[in-house]
């Protein structure tokens, strides 16, 4: 399987951008990761398989709660990742990933990883 992660670029502090990666596969958990410059790759969200939920049983790192909101169109089978109210902090390379348990995605070893998406937050 390959994910594919679009949607990154250029955008000033306080504004949004929205990240897509397909396909998003049924039963399995999917998130996104970042990782900027001489820093560890870290979970940004995840959000579990539950049916027809767009925006069901999600988990989001502290340092985006409330700014980023993580969904799956289940009849498109797309995943998103709405980001809201960015900062200069939020500047890395995102990735999509996807596996059908929810430890393997939190522990960093996901099954499929897509490949990144530049993300630029300028102040």
């Amino acid at each position: 399987v390959q994910l594919q992660a679009s949607g990154g670029g250029l955008v000033q502090a306080g504004g949004s951008l929205r990240l897509s990666c397909a396909p998003s596969l049924s039963r399995y958990v999917m998130g996104w990761f970042r990782q900027a410059p001489g820093r560890e790759r870290e979970l940004v969200a995840l959000i579990r398989w539950t049916g027809g939920n767009t925006y069901g049983n999600a988990f989001y790192a502290d340092t985006v709660k409330g700014r980023f909101t993580i969904s799956r169109d289940h009849a498109n089978n797309m995943l998103y990742l709405q980001m809201n109210s960015l900062e200069p902090e939020d500047t890395a390379v995102y990735y999509c990933a996807a596996d059908p348990n929810r430890t393997k995605i939190q522990r960093g070893a996901p099954m499929y990883w897509g490949q990144g998406t530049q993300v630029t937050v300028s102040s």
